[in-house]
């Protein structure tokens, strides 16, 4: 290589036989922290697709399977053992390369990579500012570097050690202890910046190989501890790239309203958005560009519905009445109301489908979604710049197995990055029990697979979908109004990757909002995870790209902003209503405001914008709304038209 690094980086100083002996075991002992590393990290990854890619210390190839099917341009797997190597060699494709670093040096050309990944190392350096000095030395400007590792103050604590066993010996590794404030310090003087600090506690799936361990007291005594520190770090550039990758375009800067970094915390200052994404965040920038005071809200990150069908946005419920026999599964229903609702059906089928997902995505639009997974073939006008929302497109689906004959063949033409979408388990009787076990003996529940509704399930059905890798998208109040119950709070927790969707109008109780009031007041779910399911959760499952569920310097800018609370962002979000979103703005583009939002608005942003009135709350929208509301009541009525059940009207462009 043309560059490589003069400096040496002691990655194992016990010596790579210890790693080697490690490697016959390393994946056969259960291990929390690498759960619950597992499950947070994913939470944090950005979108990979055209990366660079580099993970040190790669170990047995555990994080280089996933991060390979997040569609790197280059893959490179670096560690000191020849037997951990040997092993990661069989879990990736040949393209992905690997170096042992006998030599205790990085041998990995200079601004070579845009991430890189350092899973449980830096206890084992014993020169962390060398080790930092060569991650600056490999990463691209703006590139990303994740550090995770046993959390420094609970591990002295605890007296925590590094071993493992090897038949009846006990083998204990050394490492290094050091503050995290001492481990952020050294990088930020490296040029990273720090973009995020997460300190997870285990929680229910950890909790299983505890008590395999026999080690549940164990589990007890933990409970709110922070087991692992995540680090998410930026390497420094002199100055935001506006046109690369995207273009210079007119900026827009945010100001006097805290902004949500995550779950728990606020940031105050300014956010720029420059083109379709964020350029700075805590910055006071108001020489270039326009302001617009927010005084009086919060900013929070776009919302993200997993799942609607959006050419059923007029659509009323349609099925039997709350105090009739529930359904028994989704068949039934979808045979059943054909038959009791001819007439609403025969009406909303002369509404073209064009209009119904336009008012789909105003119902989603309404509530602060700025992107939806739309479970049907996608509509020729989601292509269109002047449509509202996004609609996830990468992805491949089948609607259900009592739907789809073909879906063996949709699951193998599915590409191996994307995520494959399907209703699974909708239902309470025992052919929808049976259906996750039928997904799983056809070989079709992997990492990609996203189950819909998944009702129908035990305990052991869920630990499948958790071994396997898969995720769930639940849909509480249509799974209610169907089958008059929907998932428990244990079953929610049981997940380790699950995110919320709506729904459509047939069946749901409303919008994506009452989905999330209806989890936190009526299951008693916890606000954090709400406000997950709702945002980094959904991105990571369907893939989005980087930024999506997130507040964050160059990803996308998906935000909205809402009446302020002195809460945290889950707290406020758990509690929101439609009439409490005040702003959303879509890749940069101010797509819906509140009038007092819309005064305060540039010329520029205000132009073709329309007022609608819903439920007596009235919101600017950037769509032809006039031309929607005539074309729908042309058909429903004058006065008839309703979206999630709120009666709407336009009220002029002016």
């Amino acid at each position: 290589m043309s560059q490589q690094a003069n400096a040496a980086v002691h990655l194992h100083e016990a010596g790579s036989s210890a790693f080697d002996l490690w490697a016959e075991v390393y994946d056969s002992q259960g291990n929390p922290l690498l759960s619950l590393e597992a499950r947070e990290v994913a939470s944090l990854l950005p979108q990979l697709e055209g990366y660079d890619v580099l993970d040190v210390g790669c170990g047995t190839g555990r994080w280089l399977s996933i991060l390979e099917r997040c569609g790197p341009v280059s893959l490179t797997g670096i560690d000191s053992s020849s037997a951990m190597l040997r092993q990661a060699r069989k879990r990736v494709n040949n393209t992905t390369l690997f170096y042992q670093d006998l030599s205790s040096k990085l041998s990995i050309e200079s601004s070579s990579k845009d991430f890189i990944l350092s899973s449980f190392v830096i206890s084992y350096l014993s020169d962390l500012q060398m080790f930092a000095l060569e991650c600056a030395r490999i990463i691209r400007p703006g590139g990303l570097l994740f550090i995770s590792d046993m959390h420094p103050t609970t591990s002295t604590e605890r007296n925590w050690k590094r071993s493992f066993s090897v038949g009846d010996d006990e083998i204990e590794i050394p490492v290094q202890p050091r503050a995290l404030e001492e481990i952020i310090s050294v990088f930020q003087g490296h040029g990273f910046d720090v973009q995020a600090v997460v300190e997870p506690a285990f929680d229910l799936p950890e909790k299983v190989l505890f008590e395999l361990a026999d080690k549940l007291a164990d589990y007890e005594n933990l409970a709110g501890v922070p087991a692992i520190y995540i680090l998410k770090l930026k390497k420094r550039i002199s100055s935001y790239p506006r046109c690369s990758p995207f273009q210079k375009t007119d900026t827009l800067q945010l100001t006097h309203a805290p902004i949500a970094r995550g779950p728990d915390t606020w940031t105050e200052g300014a956010l720029k958005i420059e083109g379709r994404h964020i350029a700075s965040i805590g910055e006071d920038n108001s020489s270039s560009g326009s302001t617009l005071d927010l005084s009086g809200s919060v900013i929070l990150p776009g919302l993200i519905n997993a799942h609607d069908h959006l050419e059923f946005g007029l659509f009323p419920n349609l099925g039997r009445n709350a105090r009739d026999c529930p359904y028994q599964n989704s068949a039934e229903w979808a045979r059943e109301i054909h038959r009791i609702h001819a007439t609403v059906i025969e009406q909303h089928k002369r509404i073209p489908k064009a209009l119904h997902v336009w008012w789909g995505a105003i119902r989603n639009l309404l509530c602060g979604v700025t992107t939806v997974c739309h479970h049907n073939p996608l509509h020729p006008d989601f292509e269109l710049s002047e449509f509202p929302i996004k609609i996830v497109s990468q992805f491949g689906w089948a609607h259900s197995l009592a739907f789809e004959p073909e879906v063996q063949n949709r699951f193998r033409n599915t590409p191996h990055e994307l995520p494959f979408i399907i209703h699974a388990s909708e239902g309470i009787d025992a052919a929808s029990f049976e259906e996750i076990w039928e997904l799983d003996r056809m070989h079709l529940l992997d990492e990609r697979t996203v189950v819909v509704h998944g009702l129908a399930l035990t305990p052991k059905t869920i630990a499948l979908i958790n071994q396997r890798g898969a995720s769930l998208v639940a849909c509480p109040t249509s799974n209610l109004f169907l089958f008059s119950q929907t998932l428990s709070h244990d079953q929610f927790l049981s997940f380790q990757r699950i995110a919320l969707g709506s729904d459509s109008p047939i069946t749901a109780m409303g919008d994506l909002l009452d989905e999330i009031r209806y989890v936190r007041k009526e299951i008693g779910l916890d606000e954090h995870k709400i406000y997950k399911m709702v945002t980094s959760n959904a991105a990571d499952m369907l893939h989005l790209e980087y930024g999506a569920g997130q507040i964050i310097e160059s990803g996308v800018a998906d935000i909205i902003a809402v009446n302020g609370r002195n809460k945290s962002p889950a707290a406020t979000l758990s509690e929101l209503a439609f009439n409490d979103i005040e702003l959303v703005i879509r890749s940069g583009k101010v797509e819906l405001a509140s009038p007092a939002i819309y005064n305060r608005l540039s010329q520029d942003c205000r132009k073709d914008m329309q007022l609608l009135e819903v439920a007596g709350t009235s919101r600017w929208l950037l769509v032809k709304v006039q031309a929607l509301v005539a074309e729908a009541e042309n058909i429903l009525g004058h006065g008839s038209l309703l979206v999630s059940g709120r009666q709407v009207r336009y009220l002029g462009p002016i």
